[in-house]
């Protein structure tokens, strides 16, 4: 059963996300996140002791997880996340599935996560990095300021973030066995916050909320706004920073040779009785 984005709040304008996306490869893109994560989905990789054949990326911008996986795995195949996030993918037809900062920008993420498990077989993995969190606080809460003081009101400006406590339960919904979430905080610093938007748009990341503001900010909210981040979020030697929250996500496959929980009233001793004789 594919995703269907109209059981789902639209929120984000894909067609519009690939034309940013390709703007930001050719404007040079800014890959020190992506890299980031990809380095690390490496490592996480590295700990999980059992070989995959059947692996693909999901969604990934550019070639950097693939590029890391290279030396692990023969071949990774690149898995487009389509408009409509239906993936093309047959059920039982993977051994492991990875995705390195794409789903944050997903409409129907419980849709797609179900997909995914779906495509797994037994014991196949999912390992996922995406941005959420407090992710980029500091510029929602500057431009908030400067709107509400210069023009009288506030519009959307940075894409809502998914809570790590939500997308446990939403591994559990989705199917997965062994779920576990943590998140990799990583703070940027900038001269100022025009420089942190132009590496936003060099990530492809700029706004692209369906309810975004269609007209040009005015110069003087602009200006304002970098005010504000300047006197709310600067370090003594006067930069700024920038709060980037990656949301690490993993599951399996149910199968039979996995940890299970007891059932309970299943214990063979009693927690007060233990107690009881260590004192």
């Amino acid at each position: 059963m594919a995703s269907n984005p109209l059981l789902a709040p639209v929120l984000f304008d894909r067609a519009l996300l690939r034309l940013r996306q390709d703007r930001a490869r050719r404007l040079g893109p800014a890959t020190f996140l992506l890299d980031r994560v990809a380095e690390d989905l490496k490592e996480r990789l590295h700990a999980v002791l059992r070989d995959f054949t059947d692996v693909a990326d999901i969604g990934t911008p550019g070639e950097a997880v693939r590029r890391s996986l290279s030396g692990r795995f023969k071949s990774v195949a690149h898995i487009e996340l389509p408009e409509n996030e239906a993936l093309p993918l047959e059920p039982g037809s993977l051994e492991l599935a990875v995705s390195a900062l794409a789903f944050q920008f997903v409409n129907d993420l419980p849709g797609v996560l179900a997909q995914l498990r779906r495509a797994l077989k037994p014991d196949g993995l999912l390992l996922a990095a995406m941005i959420g969190g407090d992710t980029l606080n500091e510029l929602r809460q500057s431009f908030a300021a400067a709107e509400a003081e210069c023009e009288g009101g506030v519009s959307p400006r940075v894409a809502p973030s998914v809570d790590l406590r939500d997308l446990g339960s939403l591994l559990q919904r989705a199917g997965f066995a062994l779920p576990v979430t943590d998140v990799d905080r990583v703070v940027v610093r900038y001269d100022s916050a025009f420089a942190l938007m132009a590496d936003l748009r060099r990530m492809g990341a700029t706004n692209v909320l369906v309810e975004r503001r269609r007209t040009p900010t005015r110069r003087a909210t602009l200006a304002r706004m970098a005010e504000v981040y300047g006197e709310r979020f600067a370090d003594a030697d006067g930069r700024i920073r920038a709060t980037f929250d990656v949301i690490w996500l993993s599951g399996w496959a149910p199968h039979e040779s996995q940890q299970r929980p007891l059932k309970p009233g299943s214990a063979q001793a009693s927690l007060a009785d233990a107690v009881k004789r260590k004192g």
